[in-house]
């Protein structure tokens, strides 16, 4: 049997330890194995280590020696197939490694070598690997051998592995086992229970909320300044000092290490520090300080310099107990934290993906010290390598030991350590808000050996915010969202992406956001249609939505519009310049990125949505300075002239050249007594078709850009509305990257009060906005979605294009975890009118043999680009807001772009 606890494993600096069989004869014995491990099942052949793997662990966690013999030789036991036998059970057990997942390996490994191997691989993964040594009597083992026909060897092959494991059993720490268990005998074997550990840095199932705290470094005043800040109430012993601090709505703080060194109070940061971790109520990760301080306290000879002398007289004048605590609290601190389901990491230095929730001896450096270059700098300081800037890992990080003049995000990484004890700031970073908070220092405590001025003080090459690099996108890639995890883009995708992108897009500085695509309704089965809101309703329905809103379809061109206050005046290209470095009103953009206008026609239509945005009040109640606004601009003309030319007017004027002919002569035909009634009939109805078909799209043209009343110069926006329905983001004009950048994203706001904000545009400028009717349809009322169907007969028979239908909440995950039901909803469901798809699928397409035909759609590969392209425009739009760099912002937006060249039916 196998189970997981809730004891956790130490960490790899922990002594090694060998277990034996429980005392009493039959009892249960714990195998205890961490879940971050590789397992090597050390024993004879014929010691039940197949049937011992089978037994506790899952089929697809071990791998075999045998079967990967057989795999490359169709002979499970073909000796000469042994050698790249191995070289596959190696490639598999370092891919899983790199996984994370735990795995066994079922050889004898009785042999130092083979064990060599295997130990080497779990250390480059910076997994921990452990040994369970199945010791059974050789007469057991040969006489299983015997009774299997496929085992052709003799018993002196047992008798040797068996001499081998006995001079091996000394050995098997040294040879850097973390933990080796050994079973001795059938009844200690059938007694053994494996028991999962996680690591002590597995912290996952602890959500917050959190507040994370950079570097202290014994300032104590500061601290408790910053925790009243962050509104937690101080707790003081009987002399007045802090010994804890707790938090009304029950936060917790997360100490990012270097509590100590080179400032006024280090016991008191430590008594404070310690009273909270051991109350609960805060976290915490050592410093390369505090490990240097154990170091100190337990006699070793460490050089006492960078602030570790004050620290030292410091606590030699506190008691022998309270320093006793000191470096027991300091040692058992883990290198890091994962928090939060695994969306936080924090660590003193840092820590890149590929280390994360992994033990070793090189985590733990990289956790305590960062990566150095190997290089100092004319400060005689180590250079350390920027290894956030090339973070793409989806857990967010916070860390400190470099100090920082400002607390800013580098991709999904913040550090925190603000040079309190230098003259600075102490930080700390509230999660899951990201509301950075500080605290001035009162004073320089420490003279810093480097300057601590504005630029990075690492002295490592610094990637500029607006820079691109085509690393970034070629190839293939993953995006961690948020919203739906990690996110593919194949490499041919990327490549066509990037020649629209390059040649054709707006300023990248400017591409904030591409919409996604939109899936159909499921395909309905009534009489002469395709598509049904009762198809929208029943799906919603299904996925746990109680309320939807449908939205009436404009048939134009989707635009997402970037405004500026006071766009179309100096001001306003001030907002753009400060926030986005780009000297622009804006952008108007379509959904492949491409520039909607010309220069002059934007930059009017960005003036006239500002002033209307004025009027409204809508940047008073936003706080803002900019915002990003997904709407539809009418008609469709104005960006579809040509394909109405080519496509649709083409085909309709044959149509209607050709039939009235053919009419008019299978009319004669018939005065002439030749039977043609059917095929009259028939091309009667094709006709009518091809009429219906005609009306359909030339709904959707008018002319634009007329003269106004007679005047000799025409107006760019006559004929042109804007059909807003969700405000995607706005901001200040603070540059990204600063702490005043910070944005806000509305995906959380319910779509009525998006369509309430577009309500009051229309009020503003009813000559320029166009108002998205909609209806609300409570789905567990039947009359409620009999009033939503049929307006939405109405709507398509006055030559509406249809409805979205969208749950109210907006952004609305399914009941249950993801992967067992849980996920995301489709953000809509698009309801097309029986004539308005007549343009789509043409003028027949309503024969029934036609839609017959047609409702064999596959729409399941159109709702998953839906949903991926949805999650990635919520990612980008999380990026803006939190003030991340272009190149960050552009990782998803040109991922959105990339999964459009993916193979889905285009009249969906």
């Amino acid at each position: 049997m196998s189970e997981r606890t809730t004891s956790r494993t130490s960490e790899p600096a922990a002594e090694n330890t060998t277990e034996h069989a429980a005392e009493s004869a039959g009892a249960t014995r714990d195998l205890r194995v961490p879940a971050s491990s590789l397992v090597v099942l050390v024993g004879v052949s014929g010691s039940g280590k197949s049937t011992f793997a089978r037994e506790h662990f899952g089929p697809y966690e071990t791998v075999s020696s045998d079967v990967c013999r057989g795999l490359v030789s169709n002979d499970e036991n073909d000796q000469a197939a042994t050698k790249a036998a191995f070289e596959v059970l190696e490639t598999i057990v370092s891919k899983r490694l790199e996984a994370n997942l735990l795995t066994v390996v079922d050889a004898t490994n009785v042999q130092r070598e083979a064990r060599k191997t295997l130990v080497a691989l779990a250390r480059a993964h910076d997994v921990l690997p452990v040994a369970i040594v199945l010791d059974v009597p050789e007469k057991v083992a040969v006489e299983r051998n015997a009774a299997c026909a496929d085992r052709r060897f003799g018993a002196h092959v047992v008798t040797r592995q068996r001499a081998a494991l006995r001079s091996s059993l000394k050995s098997l720490q040294r040879e850097g086992f973390r933990t080796v268990h050994v079973l001795r005998g059938e009844e200690e074997v059938a007694a053994a229970r494996v028991v999962r550990t996680p690591l002590l840095t597995d912290r996952s199932d602890e959500h917050g909320p959190f507040d994370a705290i950079g570097d202290v470094h014994g300032c104590l005043d500061e601290l408790v300044t910053l925790l009243g800040e962050l509104g937690y109430a101080v707790v003081r012993d009987d002399a007045g000092r802090p010994v804890d601090a707790a938090h009304p709505a029950g936060r917790r703080a997360i100490f990012l290490g270097d509590l100590v060194d080179r400032g006024p109070d280090s016991p008191g940061v430590l008594r404070l520090a310690m009273g909270m971790v051991r109350s609960g109520r805060a976290l915490a990760v050592p410093g390369n300080h505090e490990h240097k301080l154990v170091r100190a306290l337990g006699g070793r000879d460490v050089k006492v310099s960078h602030g570790l002398e004050t620290t030292l007289a410091q606590l030699a004048e506190e008691p022998e107990e309270f320093r006793r605590e000191v470096a027991e609290f300091c040692r058992d601190l883990v290198s890091h934290l994962v928090l939060d389901d695994g969306r936080l990491v924090v660590a003193h230095a840092g820590l890149k993906e590929s280390y994360q929730g992994r033990a070793s001896g090189r985590v733990r450096s990289f956790a305590l010290y960062g990566d150095t270059t190997g290089e100092t700098d004319e400060f005689g300081l180590p250079v350390r390598y920027p290894w956030a800037d090339d973070y793409r890992g989806r857990a967010m990080v916070l860390y400190g030991h470099t100090p920082t003049p400002e607390a800013e995000w580098v991709n999904n990484t913040m550090c925190l350590d603000t040079g309190c004890v230098f003259g600075g700031r102490l930080s700390a970073l509230r999660y899951p808000e990201k509301e950075v908070v500080q605290v001035p220092a009162a004073r320089e405590y420490y003279a810093p050996a480097r300057p601590f001025l504005p630029e990075r003080s690492d002295g490592a090459p610094v990637r500029e915010p607006d820079l691109l690099s085509v690393a970034d996108v070629l190839g293939r890639r993953a995006v961690e969202t948020a919203t739906h995890g990690r996110l593919t883009v194949g490499e041919e995708q990327a490549a066509g992406a990037l020649e629209v992108m390059s040649r054709f897009a707006v300023d990248p500085r400017l591409l904030l956001y591409l919409p996604p695509t939109m899936s159909p309704v499921a395909t309905s089965t009534l009489p002469g249609l395709l598509e049904h809101p009762d198809g929208a309703f029943a799906a919603y329905a299904r996925d746990g939505v109680d309320r939807v809103v449908c939205e009436e379809k404009h048939m134009g061109s989707r635009a997402v519009l970037l405004v500026a206050r006071d766009s179309g005046s100096a001001d306003g290209s001030r907002v753009v310049a400060e926030r986005f470095g780009v000297d622009a009103p804006g952008a108007v953009h379509t959904r492949t990125g491409r520039s909607f206008f010309d220069e002059p026609t934007a930059a009017l239509l960005l003036g006239r949505v500002a002033a209307a945005l004025d009027a409204a009040g809508t940047w008073d109640a936003l706080g803002a300075d900019w915002v990003l606004l997904d709407a539809e601009v009418l008609p469709w003309s104005l960006k579809a002239d040509q394909l109405l030319r080519d496509q649709y007017a083409s085909v309709g004027a044959a149509a209607r050249a050709v039939m009235p002919a053919a009419l008019a002569a299978l009319a004669a035909a018939e005065a002439r007594g030749v039977d043609v009634g059917d095929l009259r009939r028939r091309t009667a109805r094709r006709s009518t078709d091809a009429e219906l078909f005609v009306e359909a799209y030339r709904r959707y043209r008018w002319d634009t850009g007329a003269a106004v009343d007679g005047d000799a110069a025409p107006d760019p926006l006559r004929g042109v509305q804007v059909a807003p329905f969700q405000v995607l983001a706005s901001g200040t004009s603070a540059r990204a990257g600063s702490a005043e950048s910070a944005g806000t994203t509305y995906a959380e706001r319910d779509h009525l009060w998006h369509l309430d904000v577009a309500d009051r545009l229309v009020a503003a400028d009813p000559a320029l906005f166009r108002t998205t009717r909609r209806v609300v349809v409570d789905l567990a009322d039947d009359a409620s979605r009999t009033e939503g169907t049929a307006w939405w007969e109405e709507l398509t028979a006055a030559g509406g294009e249809g409805m979205v239908v969208k749950p109210v909440a907006n952004l609305v995950r399914r009941r249950g975890a993801p992967g067992k039901g849980g996920g995301l909803v489709q953000p809509g469901l698009k309801v097309r009118g029986r004539e308005y798809l007549r343009i789509i699928y043409g003028p027949e397409y309503t024969e029934e043999r036609n839609l017959e035909r047609l409702r064999e759609r596959s729409l399941g590969r159109k709702r998953s680009l839906a949903l991926r392209e949805y999650a990635l425009g919520l990612e980008a739009l999380d990026r803006v807001a939190r003030g991340e760099p272009t190149w960050r912002v552009h990782e998803p937006v040109f991922a959105v772009l990339a999964l459009e060249s993916e193979p889905v039916d285009p009249r969906l």
